[in-house]
């Protein structure tokens, strides 16, 4: 059966490391209008990831863009490493260390009785490197500008949260975290870490699960081309614009 794109179709995508979310969406539209022949096309996408953030990637297209709010709000799944006794701006690569903090007090045991604070309904500040809007900008925006950002806490919940890997050596922890929608997976890093009388940043971040779409169920953007090659869409023959 074709696809009609304008009318709507949800695509699921692998986000690449070190692509913004806005990048991918923008390919994905440039490949779509290819194909069907059109110069225009609504693509959105239901929930961003970091840069530096990959896995799964919810697009939607033409009429289906109407639901990203009902996507957004899907539970998501997170595998997470943290990397203990030390702190970044963003609270991940994306800024270098500013602090360093004792370490030899953590072990596997406190970090899990740690994890169990953080279940349930919880309240978390976004970080400062984060879409959150202030007085109408980005606080990214106004971050990376060396301005100061001042969030309120939103109150959130963390349905599963476990420690997967701990090595004491590194000190660097895998934790898997299944958590609603606004959930600021750097802020739980942020958070984590000041628990232990320490500090964190997350070292890799994958998204491995929105609603019932895993990361093994996603398309990869480098297939997508020859995936668009095989299939059948309505708006090939008729050429319209959305």
């Amino acid at each position: 059966m074709p696809l009609n794109f304008t009318e709507g179709e949800i695509l699921y995508f692998d986000k690449p490391y070190q692509w913004t979310s806005f990048q991918l969406v923008a390919r994905v539209r440039y490949l779509l209008c290819q194909k069907m022949g059109v110069k225009k096309l609504k693509v959105g996408h239901a929930g961003t990831l970091d840069p530096l953030a990959t896995g799964v990637m919810t697009i939607c297209t033409g009429h289906a863009t109407k639901r990203i709010d009902e996507l957004q709000a899907h539970t998501k799944e997170y595998v997470a490493t943290l990397q203990l006794g030390a702190t970044t701006p963003s609270f991940d690569l994306e800024k270098p260390i500013d602090a360093t903090f004792p370490t030899e007090h953590i072990t596997r045991e406190g970090i899990e009785k740690t994890l169990e604070r953080f279940k349930g309904r919880i309240e978390q500040v976004p970080p400062s490197f984060s879409a959150c809007k202030v007085n109408g900008k980005r606080a990214y925006q106004l971050a990376r500008r060396g301005k100061e950002v001042e969030l309120k806490p939103k109150v959130l919940v963390i349905d599963e949260i476990e420690l997967q890997d701990f090595n004491a050596e590194t000190m660097q922890a895998t934790i898997r975290v299944v958590c609603s929608k606004g959930t600021y997976i750097r802020a739980l890093a942020r958070d984590i870490g000041e628990a232990l009388q320490s500090g964190a940043h997350l070292t890799a971040l994958r998204r491995t699960r929105v609603g019932d779409i895993r990361v093994e169920d996603c398309m990869k953007i480098e297939d997508f081309t020859q995936w668009l090659a095989t299939i059948e869409t309505e708006t090939e023959t008729t050429n319209t614009e959305f």
